[in-house]
């Protein structure tokens, strides 16, 4: 049976199984209810409740300059090097041991200035230039483990080694404020990278279910979301199901994920009439589609995520995270930056155009970046390895000065020197962007109050507007 497929031929089944829900063990009672649907619940909806529910909007700590984030994520640690840091000494150095050991190498590609500013872009990014007048770029950041997958995790969660699984950045903020559309997930994740932790990435981990993200494909499609015209049956049928949860919730030893269960029972009700329309992006304008460069295949993939992610900002959606993967050039650097470049630099100037004539970008947050970046010295003939210790990201929109940097790497890009910032300065800043403060968003679990930050994180509020 697939997600809410509820019809008059089935729902005599539902009825027989009432007696035998109520009295499952909890295990087993989750278990069958999960599975009443055909909908693993967890995994595939993050939930919504009713307008009183655990997701309603919530009261920020103070005055939040964001309502919303999207997260360009370029999996797999692009090389700054070759797009956003141009180092006239590493230029000038091309071939030299460098000081750390290595063979400096500089970029193949042509760097130059653009906008008022006068920001060094690099040949790459030729449409994202025109816009480095709105960007506000983080150039001293730094991370704990050059190993993508514990670095891709403690990006999205805080904690690359933890002996415990926590709460995705995503699910942090539900928990903290909720979503602002009752008929939508609040956090959806288009397209995550299937390894380097999976649905870790995107999951609530101790936090209640309903925190966590959605996962759809750059298609529109939604795991186990059956389009379907909503009918007076089946939401008879689906409070009678809900009935039978809620009464199961009530008795002693109920396991905590049931409530998780009802929410996405209820999401996906909401979700089958609303969610297919609004992710076909086949109906936006022409014009529209041709600024992404929305085409089919693999090679639109990143125009086709961007596009619906303005689409789900603009429905209410709170945090989006788009992804690109391929980054991890360690050998053929050149034609594959090339090739990932083109790919994703017209869709994001895009984005940003289209959010800002909608007036969105004044109050969206946009997040570009990956787990870390890349060394100044060469590996092998054509490739770069992993830097930790300094690289950039930048962000545009809602909150943050336009054409502003903040903090350096030394004279190669070797490491921070100037402004330095951790992962956990990072999250502690985007909470506090979104109105949270890092400190006192705390969840108790295992006899003591756990937080996105851990016991760090200092806001860098020098990039406020």
């Amino acid at each position: 049976m697939s997600s809410l497929d509820l019809t008059s031929n089935n729902l005599g089944s539902i009825i027989s199984r009432r007696d035998a829900l109520k009295s499952a063990s909890a295990g087993f009672g989750y278990l069958a209810l999960a599975g009443l649907l055909g909908q693993n619940a967890p995994q595939a909806f993050a939930q919504s409740p009713a307008p009183l529910g655990p997701l309603a909007p919530k009261v920020a700590h103070f005055p939040a300059k964001a309502k919303r984030i999207i997260f360009l994520f370029m999996q797999g640690a692009i090389s700054q090097m070759d797009t956003w840091e141009y180092k006239a000494k590493l230029q000038a150095e091309d071939g030299k041991v460098g000081p750390g050991g290595g063979t400096l190498t500089a970029s193949k590609f042509k760097f130059a200035q653009h906008g008022q500013t006068g920001t060094w872009v690099s040949e790459l990014y030729p449409h994202t230039a025109k816009h480095v007048d709105k960007l506000c770029f983080i150039r001293g950041l730094h991370t704990d483990t050059p190993a993508h997958p514990q670095a891709v995790i403690q990006l999205h969660t805080g904690a690359a080694l933890a002996s415990l699984t926590r709460p995705s950045m995503g699910a942090w903020l539900m928990y903290g404020l909720g979503t602002e559309n009752q008929d939508l997930p609040g956090y959806i994740t288009i397209n995550p990278p299937p390894n380097f932790g999976g649905a870790v990435n995107y999951g609530s981990a101790f936090l209640p279910a309903h925190f966590q993200g959605t996962k759809i494909n750059d298609t529109g499609y939604v795991p186990n979301l059956k389009a379907q015209t909503v009918s007076t049956l089946q939401r008879k049928q689906i409070d009678l199901v809900q009935a039978m949860n809620r009464d199961l919730g009530a008795t002693a030893g109920a396991p905590d994920q049931l409530d998780g269960v009802i929410q996405s029972y209820e999401l996906a009700f909401k979700m089958q009439g609303k969610v297919p329309e609004l992710l076909d992006i086949s109906k936006e304008p022409k014009s529209i589609r041709d600024s992404y460069g929305v085409k089919d295949g693999p090679g639109g993939s990143f125009a086709r995520q961007c596009l619906m992610a303005r689409r789900l900002s603009e429905a209410g959606v709170r945090f989006v995270e788009i992804c690109h993967p391929g980054w991890d050039q360690h050998n053929n650097l050149h034609q594959g930056l090339i090739r990932n470049t083109a790919a994703t630099d017209q869709p994001t100037a895009a984005l940003l155009a289209d959010l800002e004539q909608r007036g969105m970008l004044e109050d969206t947050l946009v997040l570009f970046g990956s787990e870390f970046g890349r060394q100044p010295t060469a590996q092998g003939p054509d490739g770069r390895d992993h830097n930790i210790t300094g690289y950039p990201m930048w962000m545009a929109g809602a909150g943050v000065k336009k054409g502003f940097s903040y903090g350096n790497t030394d004279e190669y890009g070797i490491k921070a020197v100037e402004g330095r910032m951790h992962t956990t300065d990072l999250h502690a800043t985007l909470l506090a962007l979104m109105g949270l403060d890092h400190e006192k968003m705390t969840y108790r679990y295992a006899g003591r109050d756990f937080r996105l930050t851990d016991v760090a994180g200092n806001v860098v509020r020098e990039i406020f507007a």
